[in-house]
């Protein structure tokens, strides 16, 4: 379920601030030259520091089999769902978004944040920026008496006017006692519409914007998601409570 108990809800805070602690330790070595095995292996390590479990990790999808990392780290054109590999080494001017999630007593949290490594163009700049104020604009209608639909109005109408596309084939969800539960969150949609925000609802907001196309394609790892068009794409997560009415993030320090 994703209405949670006061219990859970302290836990699910506990946890959401640990997760965001160790996103908060690598930043520091997003530079041209590491491989995103590296950055996993010290988001694992970390992970296990602050004694919380990395939910990707074995995640089992069926038709396509256990994510075998801890973080889905995703280079300019991928979305979401990269695969960290030895090979893959971070270059000056690419864009990298971090996905990690992290289970703690039962209960789940999930967040993203996409950065710019060394000098990146001002096209890349905008796009990150915008990025992340979508997804603040996102949370801010997550209030009791409005709905799902205001959530991902908020998004795409900040997007539009930023000329970015919306990705429309992954979206935002439920979270709690489970890494994804119902419902979804698109990054679009009519206000007033969708599931109504109740109180004591975890939810993990998410918008993936891009330079391009709205439409994706995946790669042959079956993980690996790209902009069909070869856009870049910028993607921006965290998982909140609904508390007296209000989003309140968990997932920060």
């Amino acid at each position: 379920m994703n209405i949670l108990s006061s219990t859970q809800i302290e836990i699910l805070k506990s946890c959401g601030k640990k997760l965001a602690e160790t996103l908060f330790s690598i930043e520091k070595d997003l530079k041209p030259g590491i491989s995103t095995k590296e950055i996993d292996n010290k988001i694992e390590s970390k992970m296990a520091e602050l004694k919380i479990r990395p939910s990707f990790k074995n995640y089992y999808v069926h038709g396509i089999g256990a994510f075998p990392a801890a973080t889905c780290i995703s280079i300019n054109d991928e979305i979401v769902h990269g695969i960290p590999s030895k090979s893959r080494i971070l270059k000056e001017g690419d864009i990298v978004s971090l996905d990690l999630g992290a289970e703690l007593q039962g209960v789940y949290t999930d967040m993203a944040k996409t950065y710019g490594i060394g000098k990146i163009s001002d096209k890349a700049k905008l796009l990150i920026c915008e990025t992340e104020k979508s997804l603040a604009k996102g949370i801010e209608e997550a209030v009791l008496g409005n709905h799902l639909g205001d959530v991902g109005n908020a998004i795409e109408k900040l997007a539009k006017e930023s000329g970015l596309g919306v990705i429309r084939e992954y979206v935002g969800h439920g979270i709690g006692t489970k890494p994804h539960l119902p419902p979804q969150i698109p990054n679009y949609g009519q206000k007033g519409s969708g599931p109504a925000i109740k109180e004591g609802m975890a939810l993990a907001i998410e918008p993936m914007l891009t330079l391009g196309s709205e439409w994706t394609k995946v790669a042959k790892d079956n993980w690996t998601v790209h902009t069909i068009d070869g856009s870049l794409a910028a993607h921006f997560e965290h998982t909140i409570i609904i508390e007296n009415g209000k989003p309140v993030i968990v997932t920060v320090v």
